[in-house]
């Protein structure tokens, strides 16, 4: 992942087929390793089978694309609108989300040939020939809603990582997802850089940005300073050790109601092993070990905190005497380090996303779009949490300094972590 990567923009005609095929290939190849049983089964309400993801994101192009622009438009099969169809209630009824790991028909390749059909009726609509026929105006829309509909892909494609992840750590065989070795961490020593206080401006800049990150906007941020690390394993796991998961004044009410009734004592995919985990498993050595992609290992305490919730973040900040960053230090901070070569600053992107402080809500003049497109983004911006950067499961060129991602404070299957701020300097 290049941390200074911004969006890929669609300009150029000839550039689009062979983009739209890079990345819906993609998809595809994430899903190769599993088999047809692994891509139609759902682990908890909040994730989806694999076989979902890939309909869906294909839903995408036909509904939002093909519909409008296709001469001649037919259906792949008219049922799909509503059995893929995720929370556009603009487009009409929908299959419960809960319930998308109860649809064994159609099947794993009916889906795919369903991807190949609107695939290859995409890259008809989208060659040099039939994008000649389109005025400027249907050309200039079409390319507004291509980009839309990859970027959304990519959303997918990380979510695909994070749900397959979460299905596996249910299975007591504990499978990996692939048998590559993951690599060793070495953290380095955590420093802290200071930011002077000022007006700042926020928002998407230049290339493809979702409304989210609209419209670019001042705002004044107080002195602080933001460490230059995300948080490891031993320094979380130290927080455990000296009981931070039992004393209630580490935690917001909320965050401590939800510990006490969920029984939890460590991290979702954390798990401390003894001499018969050891027979069943063939792991040598007892103590914490970490579920992730490349199945059980022992817990490395130099690699980055992953998959921890909000409400966990925030109690391991105070613990530590720190804090979680706002939103616009961290922006903040991310601009003024990929435009210095002096910036202390590491692990902006490409290792796990970063709790805020923030809560996820409109920008000071932000519209929702017209029409089912409207409802992206803006209808969440209610009890969520912001969360800045990207991960080791975002595709290339999806990281931005402006993204907003956003969860509820107890969502912690997605690869989410932390990096502490304080106040003043």
């Amino acid at each position: 992942m290049n941390a200074k990567t911004e969006a890929h923009h669609l300009t150029d005609p000839g550039v689009l087929p062979a983009y739209f095929h890079v990345v819906r290939a993609h998809s595809c190849a994430l899903a190769e390793p599993l088999s047809d049983e692994d891509c139609c089964a759902q682990s908890m309400e909040d994730a989806s089978p694999i076989k979902w993801h890939l309909a869906h994101t294909t839903w995408f192009f036909e509904t939002f694309i093909l519909e409008r622009f296709e001469p001649n438009f037919r259906a792949f099969d008219p049922a799909f609108r509503v059995l893929f169809n995720s929370y556009y209630n603009g487009v009409g009824d929908k299959h419960a989300r809960p319930h998308r790991g109860l649809l064994t028909r159609p099947s794993l390749n009916e889906v795919r040939a369903y991807r190949q059909n609107v695939d290859g009726r995409m890259l008809m609509l989208l060659s040099p020939e039939s994008m000649q026929q389109l005025s400027i105006e249907q050309s200039t829309s079409l390319k507004t809603l291509l980009e839309l509909g990859l970027q959304h892909e990519q959303q997918h494609q990380e979510l695909m990582m994070t749900d397959v992840l979460h299905l596996f750590s249910c299975n007591p065989l504990k499978p990996a997802y692939t048998r590559m070795p993951s690599p060793r961490a070495i953290a380095l020593p955590l420093q802290w850089q200071a930011f002077d206080a000022g007006i700042v401006t926020l928002g998407a800049e230049d290339g493809f940005c979702f409304d989210n990150e609209l419209p670019r906007h001042r705002q004044f941020v107080e002195p602080y300073q933001l460490a230059s690390r995300l948080v490891t394993n031993g320094e979380y796991l130290a927080f455990i050790e000296d009981g931070g998961y039992r004393d209630p004044a580490l935690w917001l009410s909320e965050g401590w109601a939800w510990v006490q009734s969920q029984q939890l004592s460590h991290p979702l995919y954390w798990q401390q092993m003894g001499v018969s985990d050891q027979k069943v498993f063939g792991h040598d050595g007892e103590g914490w070990h970490v579920f992730g992609l490349h199945g059980l290992q022992k817990l490395d305490p130099h690699a980055a905190l992953t998959q921890i919730s909000h409400f966990e973040a925030d109690a391991y900040a105070r613990w530590a005497g720190a804090r979680l960053p706002t939103e616009a230090e961290w922006e903040h901070a991310a601009s003024q380090a990929l435009l210095s070569d002096e910036s202390v600053l590491t692990q902006l992107f490409g290792v796990c996303w970063q709790w805020t402080s923030s809560s996820y809500a409109p920008y000071p003049g932000f519209a929702t779009a017209p029409g089912a497109l409207g409802e992206y983004n803006g209808k969440f911006m209610s009890n969520q949490y912001v969360l800045r950067g990207s991960s080791c499961v975002t595709p290339d060129e999806h990281s931005r300094r402006s993204y907003r991602n956003f969860f509820p404070s107890s969502a912690r299957w997605q690869f989410s972590g932390i990096r502490l701020a304080r106040s003043g300097h």
